[in-house]
């Protein structure tokens, strides 16, 4: 699984969805492929869980649970984005380049048709692949079909997937960034407020934080030119804000994701590998998945959460769409996926969905939303002491030493207040187990700063427990 600051190693960053190929003019009657080179599958996109099997743990001194930022990310980095916020790298979204434009003279009249061309793996299956044309042949049909009077028309119910999907894709948008060097890739976004703000995924817009440039695009095909308002990495949120935002906008309902239960339903919406307006269903997996998730980058940073886990298809585009209850309310923002493969997009192994996606909790991405409408940075709880990334069953180990020659237990602050000190084993925090120190700095962030916490710990064998009010920092760095 994709954790963000697990301390885990992140899956490799995705690599660009396949681009449209000129086809060739197809004959009336054309023939089962035979024999021919398989067309290349999509990229990979691994994302690394705490805990899960398939890559080692960072060996960095420690992570700071409280204070300085950013924290070691983790070895290997995994995104949903197999280029969201970068065509080389940045995690789940697709990377895009410009098509070239049609040749002139082409038939019928110059139109162009998009061919997507879908890579089958078919082990064992007898027989050829083809298809036949259907022909204007009157003579012996026996085919019937339905009434088209009003009486016989479908009938919807609101609150099914199809009413659900009709209501949310118009509030939906698919992201293009793109940065100064000319890298660049797709991700998705959902309507926020009518004042045209969009909540996406911080690694969706990366590359254009500096100088690039962003678009949205909304289903009916109205595309505007976008501003990054602000953007939190640890937390892997970002909020962009329309130019010349129109006036029909209508947010998506926000719902609890606290009360989200095991086996509800999930709906996604994203453009995976490019593909806009896709909307895909599944349920909820599991809640409070501790999961550190990066995009590949040399200069990548990890970002943590405990995750919405759902088996709804996620994949490479899906980065910062609404991940929808069977109300049609967001209980979360799709942001990394587990992959089959240890590498990511790009990679050898099998890339897109296992049936194993990752959501931060509404509940979170909302504060942090609002935070980065209101003052343009991120504001992240913490306790006031760095702690082991490396990953282990027994807890979070407050280290000997702190990051960049900080103290490992900050002075005056949270940790110290509490008595905790270095070489102390955090087990608990509130009725949360901590497994490991990339699982305690996903749970403090699901809190605010001033919320009071009790951590148990243990020291010389000896079990303890201490109340503590979380402390604040502002921004990344």
């Amino acid at each position: 699984m994709s954790t963000e600051n697990e301390g885990n190693t992140v899956p490799p960053a995705p690599s660009a969805p396949p681009v449209p190929v000129e086809t060739p003019a197809a004959s009336p009657h054309p023939a089962a492929p035979q024999g021919g080179p398989a067309a290349p599958p999509p990229p990979d996109v691994p994302p690394y869980v705490p805990g899960a099997q398939g890559g080692p743990a960072p060996q960095g001194p420690g992570a700071p649970v409280d204070g300085s930022w950013p924290p070691p990310s983790p070895a290997t980095p995994a995104y949903m984005d197999g280029g969201d916020g970068g065509a080389g790298g940045s995690g789940w979204g697709a990377a895009y380049q410009q098509q070239p434009a049609p040749k002139p003279g082409s038939r019928r009249g110059g139109l162009v048709a998009a061919v997507l061309v879908a890579a089958l793996v078919a082990g064992g299956l007898g027989g050829g692949l083809g298809y036949t044309l259907a022909r204007n042949d009157d003579s012996g049909s026996t085919t019937v079909s339905a009434s088209d009077t009003g009486a016989s028309q479908v009938k919807r119910d609101p609150n099914s997937i199809a009413g659900v999907a009709a209501k949310s894709l118009p509030s939906t948008v698919t992201i293009e960034a793109e940065g100064s060097g000319g890298r660049g890739g797709t991700g998705t976004g959902f309507v926020f407020d009518t004042q045209g703000h969009i909540v996406t995924n911080n690694h969706v817009v990366a590359d254009a934080v500096d100088g690039g440039k962003l678009s949205a695009t909304f289903p009916d095909g109205r595309k505007y030119d976008a501003e990054v308002v602000g953007h939190a990495q640890g937390y892997d949120v970002a909020v962009i804000r329309l130019k010349n935002a129109p006036s029909d906008l209508k947010p998506l309902a926000l719902g609890d994701s606290d009360k989200v239960a095991v086996g509800d339903e999930t709906i996604a919406i994203g453009a995976p590998f490019g593909l806009s307006n896709t909307v895909t269903t599944g349920i909820i997996s599991a809640k409070n998945r501790p999961v550190a998730s990066s995009d590949g980058g040399s200069d990548s940073k990890a970002s943590y959460m405990s995750a919405l886990q759902t088996d709804a298809s996620i994949n490479p585009g899906n980065s910062g769409g609404p991940l929808l209850d069977a109300r049609g309310a967001v209980i979360g923002i799709n942001s990394a996926i587990q992959s089959a493969s240890s590498g990511g997009l790009g990679s050898a192994g099998q890339s897109g969905s296992i049936g194993l996606g990752f959501a931060i909790p509404i509940n979170q991405a909302k504060y942090v939303a609002q935070q980065l409408i209101k003052t343009g940075k991120p504001v992240y709880a913490k306790i006031g002491a760095s702690v082991s990334l490396e990953d282990t069953i027994n807890g979070a180990k407050i280290t000997d030493q702190g990051v960049s020659g900080s103290a490992p237990v900050e002075q005056g602050g949270p940790a110290a207040e509490a008595g905790l000190k270095p070489g102390d084993v955090i087990t608990k925090l509130d009725n949360r187990v901590i497994d490991s120190g990339p699982t305690l700095i996903g749970e403090i962030w699901t809190h605010k700063p001033g919320d009071k916490v009790t951590v148990t710990y243990k020291r010389g064998g000896k079990e303890h427990t201490a109340e503590l009010t979380l402390g604040s920092r502002i921004g990344d760095s």
